[in-house]
């Protein structure tokens, strides 16, 4: 695949600030999926009736493509009736949820779909297909390995970010294998057609993910990531509801405080809003106005997120040479984000020798 010299790679998820300075103690995640446990937490409760089915599948080392594809396959269901409510890694232990537009008297055939790395955990009646994003939260139980250090040398940085959270940075996930996304979104602007929508919509969002990142990044490095400049564009906690602000008043400083509101970056697209912060991006983005060109060219509309990743009911507990961490993030926050400001870490699970997103700035 041709790309083009004059879209050039910004400032990628292996050169981004860190908010609270590099870190030095080193760790090993993924070191079996065991040690990367995430479970979907529904923003709804299910109506307990209605033609969609939703069913919840613990599943190892399995990506959620393959099993949509096998739920497709078993149930003859075309994709379009299979809902999802985010994709989640392949390297991990994960308990999901999918949504099938199926009559009662079909769902026996799910049981064929048991196999050693899945089972299906329950399954519910619900009046509406499972859409991306219908999530309250993503619950996380991590454990890091291979640690040579004694407790006390982490405990600082735990508690600030339990404290105040991580920048809200995509992880090096949303970019593919050696950033191969980035390449495919440039291919898509210069004009070569991918037939597929949802691998569209995965190398277009890779396109705004690094974009988002190098606004972020640079409000990182000023010390603002989680501070309202006048002219911000703010998002409430847990919603998508974005409001703008020229004056920063005591008011917004202490909802600031309060983690009620976050200030926000770029997603980038057509339609900008009318807030001065804007013309500051626009600024930062200048070397990369080729893939701010590109997006809008194909028709993507802007929308607002987060800068800051509150890191919630976060606890921590040493056993056996391992820290185990639990924590709740918002749909769309990356686990690998949180532990990028905590050590620098080795990820098992990555058979490619390449750098990891916390190993080249400090």
């Amino acid at each position: 695949m041709d790309t083009v010299s004059t879209f050039s790679i910004g400032p990628s998820v292996f050169n981004l600030a860190y908010a609270w300075g590099r870190p030095e103690v080193q760790a090993a995640i993924r070191c079996t999926p065991e040690d990367f446990v995430v479970d979907e937490q529904l923003s709804f409760i299910p109506t307990g009736s209605g033609e969609h089915l939703l069913v919840q599948i613990e599943k190892r080392n399995t990506n959620t493509d393959w099993v949509i594809r096998q739920l497709a396959k078993l149930l003859s269901l075309p994709k379009v009736d299979i809902g999802y409510a985010g994709l989640k890694d392949r390297h991990a232990l994960t308990r999901q949820w999918f949504s099938l537009r199926l009559p009662r008297d079909r769902e026996s055939p799910l049981q064929q779909l048991e196999a050693p790395d899945i089972r299906i955990v329950e399954t519910r009646r619900h009046s509406r297909k499972l859409r991306p994003g219908a999530l309250k939260a993503n619950r996380f139980r991590i454990s890091l390995r291979d640690i040579a250090v004694v407790p006390e040398a982490l405990q600082a940085r735990l508690q600030v970010i339990a404290k105040e959270g991580v920048p809200n940075y995509f992880g090096e996930q949303r970019f593919g294998i050696e950033n191969r996304n980035l390449d495919w979104a440039v291919a898509l602007f210069k004009g070569r057609r991918v037939k597929n929508r949802h691998q569209r919509g995965l190398y277009f969002s890779a396109a705004r993910s690094m974009l988002f990142n190098a606004v972020l990044s640079q409000r990182v490095e000023a010390g603002t990531w989680n501070k309202a400049q006048p002219g911000d564009v703010f998002i409430l906690d847990g919603r998508r509801n974005v409001f703008y602000q020229d004056d920063v008043d005591d008011t917004v400083v202490e909802r600031i405080t309060d983690q009620a509101i976050h200030p926000t970056g770029p997603l980038w697209g057509r339609g900008p809003l009318p807030a001065s912060i804007v013309e500051w991006e626009r600024q930062v983005l200048e070397p990369l106005s080729d893939w701010c060109a590109g997006l809008e060219a194909a028709g993507l509309e802007s929308a607002r997120r987060s800068l800051r990743c509150p890191v919630k009911n976060f606890t921590w507990e040493w056993m056996d040479q391992q820290l185990i961490l639990q924590f709740d993030l918002a749909a769309g926050s990356y686990a690998t984000s949180v532990l990028r400001e905590l050590v620098a870490y080795r990820d098992d699970s990555r058979r490619e020798s390449r750098p990891s997103l916390h190993q080249s700035r400090g």
